[in-house]
């Protein structure tokens, strides 16, 4: 019997050794485990900070550019039409010169000349900007393009076509920036009888019926 007890005893250290390098070893293992999960959520939380100062900066960055171009876009809406104004003010200068010549001429002729130069001069000007006027006497009625303001009657042109023009129509780029003011030909009505020729048809068809009797 004390043989076989001496023999456990030794058995029993080796196996609470065993349990006690397994514990260790589990420990270890866990406190690393620990660890791992720790620095991955610093890590985790850091690239959260980044991620949220770029977002930040980004919000800041569209912000100005948002007002950059609603600048921009004040700008553009005021000075917009700086190129024909500038084109128009040699046509200012031309009306001007003509009534100063006007004021000095005995006659009208210059007043006229120069009027004529400073409307071709407006016309070249307009041209070049893409308005074009619309053609309209003498064409067929045409609604996209004409404002009829009337009907004259005519036997010299087809219904339906303008006969006289009230005021000009443009458009820019075949766009219609105004339309013509145009009269429309209609039909001709019948011309009644003259009161004389009423007359001597009537004495004519008195005296067929006298004649008759």
């Amino acid at each position: 019997m004390g043989k076989k007890t001496e023999q456990q005893e030794p058995e029993n250290e080796q196996t609470a050794q065993v349990d006690t390098t397994q514990a260790e070893k589990n420990a270890a293992e866990e406190f690393s485990l620990e660890e791992q999960l720790r620095n991955e959520l610093t890590q985790a939380l850091d690239k959260i900070k980044v991620q949220q100062e770029q977002y930040l900066r980004t919000l800041a960055d569209m912000e100005n550019l948002r007002k950059r171009t609603q600048r921009e876009k004040e700008e553009l809406a005021k000075f917009a039409n700086e190129n024909i104004l500038r084109e128009i003010l040699p046509v200012m200068d031309n009306l001007e010169r003509a009534i100063e010549h006007a004021d000095q001429a005995e006659n009208g002729e210059g007043l006229l000349e120069g009027v004529q130069m400073t409307l071709t001069q407006f016309s070249q000007v307009l041209s070049r900007f893409g308005v074009e006027p619309v053609e309209a006497m003498g064409q067929p009625f045409d609604p996209a393009l004409h404002q009829a303001m009337g009907q004259m009657e005519s036997a010299d042109h087809p219904v339906n076509t303008v006969v006289q023009q009230m005021q000009k129509g443009y458009q820019l780029n075949e766009r219609l920036l105004r339309p013509a003011f145009v009269m429309v030909a209609k039909a001709p009505t019948a011309l009644a009888p003259e009161p004389e020729e009423q007359n001597q048809n009537t004495t004519t068809e008195l005296d067929e019926e006298q004649n008759d009797f």
